[in-house]
C-alpha cells in the first residue's frame, strides 16, 4: 500500500479501497485527480489532487518556460491555501468541497477532499447541454462567493486573481498580434485593479468548472487561481465558456440583470455595508474591460481560439475606442 493509500484510509478512518477511479490528469501532466471509493467510514468516497511536479515540463500549448512552471506552483500552494482557510467560510449558495487532509512532501502535494458526486452534485453540463436556466444558477453562485468575500484580504491566495492576469503572463503578452490591444493592455489592467469594489474572484470560473445536481443547483471546483479582483472577471468568462457569439450577444442583458439582482441578495444577507447602485454602476461599466483582458490572453496564447469570435472582438473594440 502506497504513502497516499494509507494517508486516505487514516483521513478518512475508514478500513479499505475499494476501488479508485481516474478522474482528470492535472495540466502538464503535474499529477491527477482521482475518486477513491472506500469501506468502513463515514465517507463512501473521496476525491484525491495528487499533485506532483514532473521532471520535464509538457505543455498542449508548447508553453514550457520557467515563469510556466513557477505559475503552476504557486497556483497548487494558492489552492492548498484556499482549501485550508477560506472553503469553510462558504454557505451552501456558494458550495465548494471541504478540505479533509493536505499533504506536502518532497515535490508531492496531496489533497484529500469532499467528493461532490457522493453529496449529489454528480452531473456535468457542456456548452451543447447547458441550459438558460442553469447558467443562472452557475451566475447566483458566483455573485453569492462574490458577496461573501466582498473586500476580502486575499492572504496566502493571488493578490491578483485569474489564470490570465497580465503579470503572470509576459510571454503571450509579448505573441499578441492585436498591437493596439498589446499597447492598452496595461491600462485595462489597471482599470480593473483599481475597481472601487474588489472580491475575492474564482480565477477560473468556466463550466466545466461547476458540478451540477439534479435540479441543477451548483457546486464549484478547482481554486489554483483564486485572488483579489473585479467580479466581472469571473462573470465575463463564465459567460464565454458557455455561449457562442450570437448567444452571448442575445443573453447578455439577462444574464447580467440576473447576476446583479442575485448579487444584491446576498449583500443585504451579509455584513457587508456596500452601496449596492455603487458597485452595479461601476462593476456594469467594467463588464467590456474583464472581456478585453480574457481577449487579450487569447490573443497571445491561442489567436485560433473559438472564443475569439464577433462579439468578444465588438466589446474589445469598444474599451479601445474608450482609452483614445
Amino acid at each position: 500500500m502506497s504513502f497516499s493509500e494509507r494517508l486516505i484510509l487514516q483521513t478518512t478512518q475508514s478500513t479499505a479501497i475499494t476501488s479508485i477511479e481516474h478522474v482528470q490528469t492535472l495540466w502538464s501532466g503535474y499529477g491527477a485527480i482521482k475518486r477513491y471509493h472506500l469501506a468502513g467510514g463515514k465517507h463512501k468516497s473521496v476525491i484525491v489532487k495528487h499533485i506532483q511536479l514532473p521532471e520535464a515540463n509538457k505543455h498542449p500549448k508548447g508553453w514550457n518556460t520557467d515563469l510556466s512552471h513557477q505559475r503552476k506552483l504557486k497556483s497548487y500552494e494558492v489552492e492548498t491555501a484556499w482549501y485550508q482557510h477560506y472553503a469553510q467560510l462558504t454557505n451552501e449558495d456558494c458550495k465548494v468541497p471541504q478540505l479533509l487532509h493536505a499533504e506536502v512532501s518532497g515535490n508531492e502535494r496531496l489533497l484529500i477532499m469532499e467528493d461532490l458526486n457522493a453529496l449529489g452534485f454528480n452531473e456535468r453540463l457542456s456548452p451543447e447541454t447547458v441550459s438558460i436556466a442553469a447558467a443562472k444558477n452557475c451566475l447566483s453562485w458566483l455573485a453569492c462567493f462574490h458577496a461573501n468575500f466582498m473586500h476580502t484580504t486575499p492572504k496566502g491566495l493571488w493578490e491578483i486573481g485569474t489564470y490570465w492576469h497580465l503579470d503572470t503572463r509576459p510571454d503571450e503578452l509579448v505573441k499578441m498580434q492585436n498591437i493596439p490591444l498589446q499597447q492598452a493592455a496595461t491600462a485595462i489592467d489597471q482599470k480593473l485593479n483599481s475597481a472601487n469594489y474588489q472580491t475575492l474572484v474564482h480565477g477560473d470560473a468556466k463550466l466545466a468548472n461547476f458540478c451540477f445536481d439534479k435540479s441543477h443547483q451548483v457546486a464549484a471546483v478547482d481554486f489554483q487561481y483564486v485572488g483579489k479582483g473585479c467580479g466581472m472577471k469571473d462573470v465575463a468568462y463564465f459567460i464565454s465558456s458557455c455561449f457562442d457569439e450570437d448567444e452571448c450577444e442575445q443573453y447578455e442583458e439577462e444574464l447580467l440583470t440576473y447576476y446583479f439582482s442575485t448579487l444584491e441578495a446576498a449583500l443585504e444577507k451579509s455584513s457587508h455595508d456596500i452601496d449596492f447602485l455603487s458597485l452595479k454602476q461601476e462593476w456594469s461599466h467594467l463588464y467590456k474591460y474583464a472581456w478585453a483582458d480574457f481577449y487579450r490572453f487569447l490573443d497571445g496564447w491561442s489567436p485560433s481560439h473559438w472564443k475569439m469570435h464577433g462579439y468578444s472582438e465588438r466589446l474589445t473594440q469598444e474599451v479601445l475606442k474608450e482609452l483614445n
